[in-house]
């Protein structure tokens, strides 16, 4: 299975959803226009109002409605914002393989930018009539977690003694927290029950924390093509689960000396990110974290078991299975 397989069977509710993506960016202002235009050609594989569709439609016997649409439009929009912002902040140069906004027009542009989509994302939200002040409330919670998961990865790659829990708390807070006000909002906007919307709530997060899980493998798998380089987690001192996997599988002495390493990685950046590399390859840390991610993949299936057999939530197991095997 590809994306374009779910896109093509979403139809004309997938559509709609970029339709109002579309509308909701245009602009009078030339350059403002442009630039959203070229950021929406470079849209990458809009997981979230995929996932948001596949919900609505999931909860409601195949059968989305506009508030649908429109609460999937908003997951995108809120989630490019968010990307404009981190650009910034992490100071990248490429996303999804191309040049950023931040590298082309200066940061200063893609703040405003970034500032420009999360308003529209509020504003579709705003016409929006099933449950609004739930998905604010929701969409909300979502921009708190993202600001506190970026400062508490800074106060741990500071400190250096990021754990599991931390980890965890870490990538919840930056990704899965998105893609829980994506499955959310989706069941809000069909009226489903608490048990249902609590089953798509433990899908999307366990599916958001083995996506990040498998985001951050890329960064020790410089062999594949991933539109980014590798290693760059080491270089900003983060410590993601393959690292930690490796350091579950090579004790505490082995372990404290590598996080002396990370918290000294501009001493001698090049040397130690190869000696980082060659710990993890060493003690299978790639392979703990595949397994831990296997097991939130396990968990997001088992959770939808209780809707209805369906065409949409066998897409949502095969989404969950997409993720974790994606190279990209």
């Amino acid at each position: 299975m590809d994306l374009n397989e779910i896109k093509r069977f979403l139809g004309t509710d997938w559509e709609r959803t970029q339709y109002h993506i579309e509308q909701s960016l245009k602009s009078d202002i030339t350059l403002l226009d442009s630039t959203n235009r070229m950021i929406l050609s470079n849209s990458g594989k809009q997981l979230r109002p995929m996932l948001s569709l596949l919900v609505a439609r999931a909860c409601s016997k195949g059968k989305a409605t506009e508030d649908s649409f429109r609460y999937a439009a908003g997951t995108e929009l809120l989630h490019n914002a968010t990307l404009l912002h981190d650009d910034v902040a992490d100071v990248s140069d490429q996303r999804r393989g191309k040049p950023t906004i931040r590298s082309m027009m200066g940061p200063s542009v893609s703040v405003l930018i970034g500032d420009y989509w999360l308003v529209k994302a509020v504003d579709i939200i705003l016409e929006c009539h099933a449950g609004v002040n739930r998905v604010i409330r929701l969409f909300s919670k979502t921009l708190s977690d993202l600001a506190e998961g970026e400062l508490l990865q800074l106060q741990k790659a500071q400190s250096g003694d990021t754990d599991e829990n931390d980890y965890l708390r870490i990538i919840f807070n930056k990704t899965a927290s998105l893609f829980e006000a994506a499955a959310v909002s989706a069941a809000i906007s069909v009226g489903a029950d608490t048990a249902t919307e609590n089953a798509v709530r433990d899908y999307a997060v366990s599916l958001g924390l083995a996506f990040q899980i498998r985001d951050d493998i890329f960064d020790y798998s410089p062999e594949m093509d991933t539109g980014k380089p590798a290693g760059i987690d080491i270089l900003e001192q983060k410590i993601t689960m393959p690292l930690l996997g490796a350091f579950a599988n090579a004790g505490k002495e082995k372990e404290q000396a590598i996080r002396e390493k990370i918290k000294g990685i501009s001493d001698n950046p090049e040397k130690y990110q190869a000696e980082i590399l060659d710990f993890v390859r060493e003690y299978n840390g790639i392979e703990y974290a595949g397994q831990v991610l296997r097991q939130y993949i396990d968990k997001a299936v088992a959770a939808i078991a209780v809707l209805e057999d369906s065409a949409e939530r066998q897409y949502l197991e095969a989404l969950a299975y997409f993720v974790a095997k994606r190279n990209s």
